[in-house]
């Protein structure tokens, strides 16, 4: 920003650029100035001809005549040069050309040292200092140019007269005088030009201002109102405001009251914030508009004075809608979103306020947890749409049969509680009720399904002092229902936390054993061709020499695989010893045709199960013909059916068969079939078990094989432990037969010599033992 500084010698700016600017912006006017000089000095020289009449009847009246005509159009031509000049040094250029020109011209009339000339030559120079719009420096040298060119001619030639010095100290004087003016006269042009631009720049900053405020004031997005303090009569909004109150077209906010918009209540808690704090930040109220709608916004006040009265100037910021999400996300939270039910964070929530609220008043309270039967059975095979539908449905259900004070949650996944204030009795009551409400068939889909459900119960006080322990409890008891074969509910005792402390202890018990690498053991049981008598291969079995409680099958450990990482690593452990055991039978010679290994739910949880198989059946050398895999149908369905499908792909396409366990026992075993890469299928001993007795086994059983024989699958029927079963396998065409009719389940040392005397019934260690699986 320029300090307007200005200089001692001259009075003009110090800066350049600013002199500059001061003459750019001068110089419309400079013009018009300028041209009213030259027109003046035309109109003085055309005056002046008449006492020039007076040189007729001499010789110098032509040369006059010719010098004063010189002088008109000197002007003249300066006159039209001003039309193109754009600049204050080209109006300079003109002015100084014309002035030395009519200079000369004039002091040529001079040399007659008339009155005139005399007057001329004192005065010309003045004026042009005074009159004419030039820089100081060549205002100070034009016009000394002046005053000596109109001197010296109206002195000379010599002599001179006696007036000569006068006429010098005069002519000093004079032009001293004239050059001190013109400095004051600069200096004052220039403060008034400051004064003037200062007040200009004010102005225009004020009027830009005010233009900025109010367009502001007009688009800024929040809702302002501007209100008379003594009535509340509003009177001035913004647009927001107007779009806001809904002010139709032709109306004006003008026309109302803030009472108009705001309740009785709330305006007399607005005026109590007011009187005692002076303003209002952010107070949360509610607004109607001229349509009728309800707002709820933060209202912030604040009084100013507008023309002299006082007024209150009124922000609102709409939360309506943020109101709306934030409820939103608070039933989010606590809510389930499939279902609609409480979820987790609010069932815990309200199971300890239940239990202090129960504890106050000496009450009870009642938990059942729920578990839907065969759910993913329906989900895997029916599709995540129809499961959901499911889900959807019962907890319809459930709430239809609760009473209004009790809570019905969904956990997660199908697992489902209820709190409800009731003993014993009631807690009975409604499970009995929960049951009958789910045995009604449900269309799903267009599709009929049953829905079935285990439900554990637990009371306070009477079976636990606090919410962690009812919640246990009731899942031990739900557990408890689960074994004891379903759609049933049960009430927890005491008895159901030593099983789980038993499971507990077996876990901790295979754990160690893994660690130390000891105790788990491989037995194989014997897969015979039917129709030639010959060993074909072997099914490997899982078993755990307890260190105390001796030789145990899968029943009594399966707890164990409910561990992702145990049941991961007792496969991986299984299979590096049966991949060792058949090395040890190749190398002594003998063929032990395919072994099938059992494949865990556990183990297909294993991101890389795949990879890892393979990695090991090439690291111990067996050939891959040499190995095949069984997968039971509950394996199917408890894991991703795209993750299990892609691991059986990957060793279906590497070599290794697979075979189909318990077939005819799932939910949907076709289904299966046409899903995963199945060589054979092996038809579950419940069927083979009374196969002479029970008709409806016989046709399953035919079934099966004519099944199998279709999709040009090998069939296997296992626990065969009878001729008879033998002879109607055989004559209904069974490829192979796995039972104890040709053997049990051996130990690996044993097998050798059973592959070279291969007899028709092999006792052994756990000869008493039925036959388990890993699986």
């Amino acid at each position: 920003m320029s300090s307007h500084r200005l200089r001692a010698f001259g009075g003009e700016f110090a800066s350049p650029a600013e002199e500059a600017t001061f003459q750019a912006e001068r110089l419309p006017e400079t013009l018009r100035h300028a041209r009213l000089v030259l027109t003046f000095a035309i109109a003085l020289s055309l005056a002046f001809l008449a006492s020039d009449m007076r040189f007729v009847d001499t010789d110098r009246f032509v040369p006059v005549l010719c010098a004063r005509a010189l002088i008109v159009t000197i002007a003249a031509l300066a006159i039209v040069g001003l039309r193109r000049v754009r600049s204050f040094d080209a109006l300079q250029g003109i002015l100084v050309a014309w002035q030395i020109l009519t200079t000369l011209a004039v002091g040529y009339m001079t040399t007659a040292r008339t009155e005139i000339g005399l007057i001329a030559a004192l005065i010309f120079p003045a004026a042009c200092m005074l009159v004419l719009p030039m820089r100081f420096v060549w205002t100070i040298a034009s016009g000394a140019f002046t005053a000596v060119i109109l001197l010296g001619c109206y002195l000379l030639p010599l002599p001179l007269p006696q007036t000569a010095l006068g006429l010098l100290t005069v002519s000093v004087m004079a032009d001293g005088a004239i050059i001190l003016f013109v400095v004051r006269s600069n200096r004052l042009r220039r403060l008034e030009w400051t004064a003037t631009e200062a007040e200009r720049r004010a102005h225009r900053c004020l009027t830009e201002s005010r233009r900025l405020f109010e367009t502001t004031f007009r688009a800024v997005p929040v809702p302002i109102v501007v209100s008379s303090v003594p009535d509340g009569r509003i009177v001035g909004t913004n647009d927001a405001g107007n779009r806001f109150f809904a002010v139709g077209a032709g109306d004006s906010l003008a026309n109302y009251q803030t009472a108009r918009f705001i309740s009785k209540e709330q305006r007399l808690e607005i005026q109590r914030l007011l009187d005692a704090k002076g303003t209002i930040r952010d107070h949360e109220t509610c607004i109607v508009d001229l349509g009728g709608q309800h707002h709820d916004v933060l209202l912030s006040i604040e009084p100013v004075q507008v023309e002299g009265a006082p007024c209150l100037i009124s922000s609102l910021v709409d939360i309506t809608s943020r109101k709306a999400i934030e409820e939103q996300i608070r039933t989010a939270a606590h809510h389930d979103v499939l279902t609609g039910l409480p979820n987790r964070a609010l069932f815990h929530t309200t199971l300890d306020a239940s239990l202090v609220r129960a504890h106050a008043e000496g009450g009870e309270v009642g938990l059942i947890l729920l578990d839907l039967d065969a759910f993913k059975e329906i989900n895997d095979t029916l599709g995540h749409d129809s499961g959901d539908a499911l889900l959807m449905e019962v907890a319809r259900r459930l709430r239809s049969v609760v009473e209004p004070q009790d809570l019905v949650a969904r956990l997660g996944g199908d697992e489902f509680v209820i709190i409800c204030a009731q003993g014993a009795q009631g807690v009975h009551g409604i499970a009995a009720r929960i049951l009958e409400a789910l045995r009604p068939p449900m269309a799903i889909r267009g599709r009929m399904v049953a829905a079935r459900a285990s439900l554990g119960l637990a009371l306070y006080p009477e079976h636990a002092g606090n919410p962690a322990d009812l919640f246990t409890n009731a899942d031990l008891a739900l557990y408890a229902a689960k074994a004891s074969g379903r759609n049933c509910a049960t009430l927890f005792v005491p008895t159901l936390r030593a099983d789980i402390e038993e499971r507990v202890a077996v876990t901790r018990e295979m754990r160690a054993a893994l660690e130390a690498g000891s105790g788990l053991v491989a037995f194989y049981q014997p897969k015979v061709d039917l129709a030639s008598g010959a060993v074909i291969g072997f099914e490997a079995l899982a078993r755990w020499k307890h260190p105390t409680r001796g030789l145990l099958a899968p029943a009594s450990f399966s707890t164990v695989f409910d561990d992702p990482e145990i049941g991961v690593a007792v496969g991986t452990a299984l299979r590096r010893q049966i991949c060792a055991d058949i090395v040890h039978w190749i190398g002594l010679g003998l063929n032990p045709g395919r072994v099938f290994i059992n494949l865990s739910s556990a183990q297909f949880a294993q991101g890389d199960l795949a990879k890892s198989f393979l990695d090991d059946v090439a690291c111990s050398g067996v050939p891959l013909g040499l190995i095949g895999v069984e997968v039971t149908e509950t394996v199917l369905l408890a894991g991703s059916a795209d993750r299990v499908n892609a691991v059986l792909q990957t060793l279906h396409a590497a070599g290794i068969r697979v075979a189909l366990d318990d077939f005819g026992t799932g939910y949907a075993s076709l289904t299966h079939l046409k899903q995963f890469p199945v060589d054979e299928i092996k038809i579950d001993r419940s069927f083979i078990r009374d196969l002479e007795r029970d008709a409806n086994d016989a046709a399953i059983v035919t079934a099966v094989l004519q099944l199998g024989r279709s999709l040009g699958l090998d069939v296997t029927a296992e626990g065969v432990e009878t001729l008879e079963q033998a002879t109607f396998l055989g004559q209904e065409g069974c490829t192979n037969v796995q039972g104890y009719l040709y053997g049990k389940p051996m130990a690996a040392e044993r097998v050798p010599w059973f592959l070279r005397n291969r007899p028709d019934l092999l006792g052994g260690d756990d000869e008493t033992m039925p036959e388990r699986r890993l699986a």
